[in-house]
């Protein structure tokens, strides 16, 4: 279980053009796997303030419950408020006057909630999306076919979506269970975006341990779309998909939230919700999943224009217009965003990679090699010497699926140091987008003439670099780097008329750095060969019957218990040879961790 820190506020009084007179702001909630934002933006674009604090990340203890990944709805509700309440403190302490104009929402997509509608308890803790507890759920439903359902959904079965969250949840809470069974009426399932809207817009309970009653139970098309629930081409929960999940538990439709667009007016703040007197009766207008909106921020308006979201996973989403494709290589035919009543539909094609910026992280906290992020690119040598690291910990996530492969490191000789393990963890990255982005362009027979960037991950410029290397196209890095909350911010100002229309938030998007493919192409190749090859060894590590995992070691118990004395009196004990003491040592807790089954899930993605 991690700990949370305090509210971390800023502000820029530099972009504010009034400082006398009333200013009007767009407000964004931005609420992700380790943290909570709240942002105002100017009828520029420009973020005025914004606060953000970390919420609890808990990892159940016990050998059965290794890969399972959890947190406390009522605790990001709470800071949603604080948030919320810390911006408009500072915009006060300031003495700047200002009315927010509309909030929009985005969020951690396919995290689960269930709650009770008439007490405002939740059943249980939110299931988050890189959990890995119900990886049997979709090995059992899929009965040797994965994509059984995808022809409605665009997804194939795996633990990454809400739908098999449900079901763990109907099979393991007994109250939630009861009260299905009893009194369907009270009981409420949502994803985040929900949870946030409903308590946004309801009333306090009287309920110990409860949150609002009686808000707006509603989701937008593209959160609606990661459920395996949802006809993504009639855009509407389909009876037979929930019944194929969830059997035997009868599970009725009005269980679910109200599918609407992801931006119109949804209802408005109250006071008795947030206790912020300065965001009462504001319009709630604008609902979009984490990497819709980062593609909605990112102005990719147009069929064939594509973001990559380097964060705790690592996202890459092409806009396919109002035309539904269907992908043949490992890709999620999802919906992209609905603007208004009555606009079309906007499709994408995704590629979601489980480990990005959460590689670096377990270099850092699992290995101890590094500090913290900046210096994997400190360390890292200028060339891989053929080493490669496949980071499989939950198996691999687009375009292969393969929920029996594990992480490894791969082409290790003993010159290799912990600077090898550091270009290839960061290499990683780059060649998995460049996966997508192959099975992409196999897909639509698009080829994209540059990839636009956000995200953490997009600080580290060789990253940037070796991704514009491997994928042979220029990287483009935007001036505003908070393209998730931008998204949200844009989609409330629609509804509301703070921005006339999409052609005037495109003006608002300017490059900030590009990145220009430089490597020969013998190199590439010789690169690209090589992950390849790495791929094939992650393989066929954990048989079908080893899904449940109660057979799973979990490898924080084996870093706690493993003794690297040994290497006291070895040849690398001695001071010079420190670096690679310590990259064998880090190399043997790695073996150990995955052999183990060692699923990691920790980080979000950078916020």
């Amino acid at each position: 279980m991690s700990t949370p820190t305090r509210a971390t506020t800023k502000i820029d009084l530099d972009v504010i053009e009034n400082k006398k007179g009333k200013n009007a702001f767009v407000g964004a909630v931005d609420q992700g796997t380790s943290s909570t934002r709240f942002l105002v933006f100017t009828k520029k674009g420009e973020i005025v303030a914004w606060s953000q604090m970390e919420h609890t990340q808990f990892f159940p203890p016990g050998e059965e419950k290794v890969g399972w990944h959890e947190h406390d709805p009522l605790e990001i509700w709470t800071n949603v408020k604080q948030c919320m309440n810390e911006v408009v403190k500072i915009l006060n302490k300031n003495k700047i006057q200002f009315e927010i104009k509309a909030i929009g929402i985005t969020n951690q997509r396919e995290t689960t909630v269930a709650w009770n509608a008439k007490t405002g308890t939740p059943y249980y803790k939110a299931i988050v999306w890189d959990d890995t507890r119900t990886t049997s759920i979709a090995s059992q439903v899929a009965a040797g076919d994965p994509d059984r359902l995808r022809p409605k959904t665009g997804l194939p079965l795996a633990s990454y979506f809400a739908g098999t969250k449900v079901k763990w949840l109907l099979e393991n809470v007994s109250e939630l269970q009861k009260d299905l069974k009893e009194k369907p009426d009270e009981v409420r399932f949502g994803t985040i975006d929900t949870w946030v809207l409903y308590q946004l817009t309801g009333s306090p309970s009287t309920a110990k341990g409860a949150g609002n009653i009686n808000g707006l139970f509603l989701t937008d098309v593209s959160n609606a779309s990661r459920w395996l629930f949802c006809d993504i081409e009639k855009v509407q929960w389909d009876q037979e998909l929930v019944n194929a999940v969830c059997s035997p538990y009868q599970v009725p439709l009005s269980v679910l939230p109200e599918i609407r667009p992801s931006s119109e007016v949804y209802g408005k703040t109250t006071k008795d919700a947030t206790g912020i007197e300065a965001v009462e009766g504001v319009p709630v207008a604008g609902v979009l999943g984490d990497q819709q909106a980062a593609l909605f921020g990112q102005t990719a308006f147009q069929p064939g224009e594509a973001k990559n979201t380097y964060g705790t996973g690592m996202f890459l989403m092409m806009n396919t217009g109002t035309k539904l494709v269907p992908s043949n290589h490992g890709l999620l035919t999802t919906i992209g965003y609905k603007i208004g009543a009555d606009g079309p539909v906007t499709y994408a094609l995704e590629g979601s990679v489980s480990h990005s910026g959460s590689t670096i992280q377990w270099l850092r906290d699992q290995l101890q090699i590094i500090k913290d992020a900046p210096e994997s690119e400190t360390y890292a040598t200028e060339h891989n010497e053929g080493l490669y690291f496949v980071p499989a910990f939950a198996g691999l996530f687009a375009p292969h699926w393969r929920a029996d492969a594990r992480a490894c490191i791969v082409g290790m000789t003993a010159s290799h140091h912990k600077g090898h393990v550091c270009r290839a963890a960061l290499e990683a990255a780059a060649y998995q987008a460049r996966e997508v982005f192959d099975a992409i362009y196999k897909d639509s027979n698009v080829l994209l003439k540059n990839l636009k960037v956000d995200g953490g991950g997009t600080n580290n410029k060789l990253l940037m670099q070796f991704q514009a290397d491997i994928i042979n196209v220029p990287v483009v890095k935007p001036h505003i780097m908070e393209t998730t909350s931008m998204g949200a911010a844009f989609a409330a100002g629609l509804a509301v008329g703070f921005w006339k229309d999409m052609d005037e938030i495109k003006e608002l998007w300017s490059v900030a750095a590009t990145f220009t493919p430089s490597m020969e192409e013998d190199q590439r190749s010789k690169n690209w060969y090589g992950w390849q090859k790495a791929i094939t060894k992650s393989l066929d590590w954990v048989q079908e019957e080893d899904y449940d995992e109660d057979d799973f070691y979990d490898a924080r118990e084996v870093n706690k218990s493993f003794d690297v004395s040994f290497f006291e009196s070895s040849p690398f004990g001695s001071k010079a040879n420190g670096g690679l003491r310590d990259t064998v040592s880090s190399i043997v807790l790695v073996a150990l961790g995955i052999s183990a089954g060692y699923l990691l899930g920790r980080n979000s993605r950078q916020n």
